[in-house]
């Protein structure tokens, strides 16, 4: 077997690089896209582009068109226009996700666990990314939903700005889902609202910020080891 038709082959397992489609949401530059002080990775020199998949056209493929289906029939079935509920949907290295307006979570959610032709029973926790530079959408939201019973699995994926980052609580619909809006509030400020007891779960209860945006400060203290005084993250060696 050649190197070119083996799978495992150096550089032949590494996913695809995203082509210039979809949505634009910044340009890094450096090796870690620092927003405030000098490069201290030395890449001060890469640049490059952070792009979100754009919506995807029908037919998605396999069984993602039966649960957009099903999905849209449920809504329509609950007196909700489809369009206004589902901002876009989504195909992207054979995953299905859905963006769904923040309003419409809950039913959304409801009607998933509960439809018969979806029963996706299993919400596996939400997660969240902060990307600055999207502009009234800084905030996204990931939920990762499991359907036992078909044995499939989707995303939806919710955004809000940093002005205003509520976003409405699920524990209703998946009780588990309680430490995981815990968590995501406690890293990253969003809001739940209906959550029953929304506190921080990992850090402190009077810590200031939230450590997981990409706004947050590095801070940090200075470290000794084996004698050497290595100083705090933001006070190191620029190469800019």
């Amino acid at each position: 077997m050649s190197e070119q038709d083996d799978p495992n082959a150096p550089g032949q397992n590494v996913p695809a690089q995203r082509d210039d489609t979809g949505d634009l949401i910044a340009t890094r530059r450096g090796m870690f896209g620092p927003a405030a002080g000098g490069d201290t990775s030395g890449y001060g020199g890469l640049v490059r582009t952070v792009r979100l998949p754009g919506a995807s056209a029908r037919p998605y493929g396999g069984w993602f068109d039966e649960v957009a289906d099903e999905l849209e029939g449920a809504l329509e079935e609950q007196g909700l226009v489809p369009e206004n509920v589902i901002g876009k949907t989504v195909v992207d290295r054979d995953e299905l996700t859905f963006h769904i307006e923040r309003e419409y979570l809950p039913a959304v959610a409801r009607t998933l666990r509960d439809d018969p032709a979806l029963r996706f029973e299993l919400c596996t926790g939400v997660s969240a990314v902060h990307f600055p530079d999207d502009k009234g959408r800084e905030l996204h939201a990931v939920y990762h939903l499991r359907s036992l019973t078909h044995n499939r699995l989707i995303r939806l994926e919710v955004s809000a700005p940093d002005a205003d980052p509520h976003i409405p609580s699920v524990v209703d619909v998946y009780p588990t889902n309680d430490w995981h809006e815990r968590e995501t509030y406690d890293f990253f400020g969003l809001i739940f609202d209906g959550h029953p007891a929304l506190t921080r779960i990992m850090m402190p209860d009077d810590w200031q910020g939230f450590p997981q945006r990409k706004d947050y400060p590095l801070g940090g203290i200075p470290v000794e080891y084996k004698g050497a005084q290595i100083p705090a993250p933001d006070q190191r060696r620029s190469y800019s």
